[in-house]
């Protein structure tokens, strides 16, 4: 038994051609949907990049109980109840919050990993030898996103270390993960999980690609904003930065082919399990917002493109079943017929394959103190806080670290240990009063059609429906009683 996962950061399935893109040049992904089953109704849940990681390794929703951070002492792990059971497990990825304090719990997890420094702020190469930014195309007039300037002298000192397409780091964590592969082509027990950082921003694109799509030339990374935009009024801007992204996933299609190619080479078909996956994708102008997190989860962030190849199963089909990244987890044990270390939320992906059989008959969503969101696959609910403070918000840890930081003084002077439950395994866990940057409450609940795009409705008895489903969901999931009481749901 072998299996390969290929998960991409921020990838938007509408820029694809298996999802309908007559534009954006992705033939790698036609052959993998020829090879594959291309899941329709396929959803993220915890927002963004470590809380959908976390997710990854757990097989359990996190947003309703944590922020962004690591793998908690608490967790379950697939990939570490694989190792433990004899199958040796190998993650290469760019993706730079790995080596932060809030994501450097998961690639330790593996049996062994390699990473590849440079991507994004990544405080990789010495920043204070560059004295100025270089300048930005005229034509592209956005802002630069939320960072620090620091972060933005610290990517153009990065830049500088990958002179070469071959340099990026991107490059070598394919090259990487094809060695892998031909190294245990003939071997068997083991899964490689290959992660790349892109198409995620900033989009540094290289030259061919930019002129494929007619850009100019850019000195300066393109680092979107995380911000309103009026779209229809700024056409020229964002739709050079669609092309950008679009440049961007191109240049992800091509790396993804050569992962077709060592799958041809070898046969791996008949034998290795193929997932091809993200974590979430990105708003770029749609709904007059740039970016993920800070907005209400709307389907180009929250409903993803998966793509699974099972050896001597269906190829070349599509599935409509309602399935979640929780569901991952138990497929790669089910596959290698492990049992989980610990109860999980989601459920195999297998029988799906088999039959189009849903793994839930509701998803959940939403990122920690934002909406929580429920969908059906057919029907979206976003539930607001109830209140304009946002609160009470709680954060449930035994690891207090956010992004690149500990937890305040403040907050772990607040800090109570409370006694274990599902959501911990059992495991006592430290609860403190938390803020969150992300306001629900400004934006309101709101009920949404999705079968075919999105769109707004009223509907009192649906809403209701899906308003007990959420309660009964978030109950089941142990969610705190602060974040009842937040969203109006106690009692």
């Amino acid at each position: 038994m072998r299996a390969v996962m290929v998960m991409f950061d921020t990838l938007t399935r509408s820029y694809l051609s298996p999802y309908g893109n007559d534009w954006v040049r992705t033939p790698n992904f036609d052959r993998l949907a020829a090879r594959c089953c291309t899941f329709d109704r396929f959803y993220g849940g915890s927002m963004p990049c470590m809380p959908a990681r976390r997710e990854l390794h757990t097989g359990m929703y996190n947003f309703l109980h944590r922020s962004w951070g690591p793998l908690e002492p608490f967790d379950g792990s697939c990939f570490r109840a694989l190792d433990r059971a004899g199958v040796y497990t190998h993650l290469v990825t760019d993706h730079s919050h790995y080596w932060e304090d809030g994501g450097a719990t998961y690639h330790n997890r593996y049996s062994s990993w390699e990473g590849f420094r440079g991507q994004e702020g990544d405080r990789w190469a010495a920043r204070d030898i560059i004295d100025a930014l270089p300048e930005r195309s005229s034509h592209s007039k956005q802002p630069v996103n939320q960072m620090s300037e620091k972060a933005l002298f610290q990517h153009e000192a990065n830049r500088r270390r990958q002179a070469s397409e071959t340099d990026m780091s991107s490059t070598c964590t394919f090259d990487a993960g094809i060695s892998f592969i031909e190294e245990h082509a003939d071997r068997d027990n083991w899964l490689l999980h290959i992660e790349s950082f892109d198409p995620h921003e900033p989009f540094d694109v290289p030259e061919r690609l930019r002129s494929l799509y007619q850009l100019p030339k850019r000195v300066q990374a393109n680092w979107p904003a995380y911000a309103q935009v009026e779209t229809a009024s700024n056409e020229d801007e964002v739709g050079e930065m669609r092309r950008e992204y679009a440049a961007l996933v191109s240049l992800c299609d091509e790396r993804l082919g050569r992962v077709l190619d060592v799958f041809d080479r070898h046969d791996l078909w008949r034998d290795t399990l193929l997932i091809v996956n993200t974590d979430h994708g990105f708003l770029l102008g749609e709904h007059d917002y740039l970016g993920k997190n800070f907005w209400p989860m709307h389907q180009e962030i929250v409903h993803l493109p998966f793509f699974m190849h099972v050896p001597g199963a269906a190829e070349g089909e599509r599935r409509a079943a309602l399935c979640r990244t929780v569901d991952i987890a138990p497929t790669l044990l089910d596959w290698f017929e492990v049992d989980p270390e610990t109860e999980m939320d989601g459920r195999s992906l297998l029988p799906t394959i088999e039959k189009d059989n849903p793994t839930c008959a509701y998803a959940l969503f939403g990122a920690h103190g934002n909406h929580v969101c429920i969908t059906d696959g057919s029907y979206v609910y976003m539930r607001a806080a109830r209140e304009p403070d946002n609160e009470p918000l709680v954060e449930c840890t035994l690891m207090p670290t956010h992004m690149r930081e500990f937890f305040s003084r403040d907050s772990l002077m607040q800090a109570k240990l409370v006694a274990g439950d599902r959501h911990s395994n059992g495991i006592p866990y430290l609860k403190m009063p938390a803020s969150s940057i992300m306001n629900s409450h400004a934006f309101g609940s709101s009920l949404w059609d999705v079968r075919q795009g999105e769109r707004q409705i009223e509907d009192p008895v649906l809403e209701a429906r899906l308003v007990d489903a959420l309660r009964e969901e978030m109950s089941t999931c142990v969610a705190p009683p602060e974040e009842f009481k937040r969203l109006g749901l106690s009692g």
